[in-house]
């Protein structure tokens, strides 16, 4: 048992370590683009099913409240965390509208939408960016191996390189986590005295 625990660890890093070194400079430059949309008092807008919802909510909270910097809150909102709103579309309409029918109510131009879908088969996930897309956003993909079509309808796409769930998400996190602590660095840290 103890190998296996190990192991899971060491499959984990090593992913992770592969993502960081083929998506370092898209990191920086999505880093970049969100601190703009901050800048210009837009918002980010996230969302994902299951796991994903809980790490869409998860980096949500990071903005809004803080990463690692004391500093104001910055408005980032995740569409599955209303189960008001949520259940009144899936019952009303059907569950693949659940994300687009928010975003056609709660997004403007100039926010910035991040889409997060291990598999990049999710109808909702799908059509919500396909709406995002037509407003005239600014689209992320967070996905694996498998969600090349959905990284493909994107503007910028962080494709894990695995096709097991949990490796996915847990990579995920960590790049919401970096993203995190980039916008802060880029918005509040002040210049270095050279």
């Amino acid at each position: 048992m103890q190998k296996k625990i190990i192991k899971a660890f060491e499959d984990s890093i090593a992913v992770k370590v592969q993502f960081s070194k083929e998506n370092a400079e898209r990191i920086a430059e999505v880093s970049k683009l969100i601190a703009d949309v901050f800048n210009e008092g837009k918002k980010l807008i996230i969302f994902g099913n299951g796991g994903s919802a809980c790490d869409a909510s998860h980096i949500a909270a990071e903005f809004v409240n803080r990463f690692k910097k004391e500093r104001p809150g910055l408005p980032a909102i995740a569409l599955n965390t209303d189960v008001a709103v949520m259940t009144s579309i899936a019952n009303d309409y059907d569950y693949s509208e659940i994300f687009s029918r928010q975003l056609k109510t709660l997004a403007d131009q100039g926010d910035i939408v991040i889409a997060i879908s291990t598999s990049g088969n999710s109808k909702n996930i799908l059509k919500a960016v396909d709406v995002a897309k037509k407003r005239g956003l600014k689209t992320i993909a967070f996905t694996g191996l498998k969600g090349d079509k959905f990284a493909s309808k994107t503007d910028y796409a962080f494709i894990v390189p695995s096709d097991d769930t949990p490796r996915i998400q847990e990579t995920h996190i960590t790049l919401g986590h970096v993203i995190c602590q980039m916008v802060e660095e880029i918005l509040f840290e002040a210049p270095r005295k050279r």
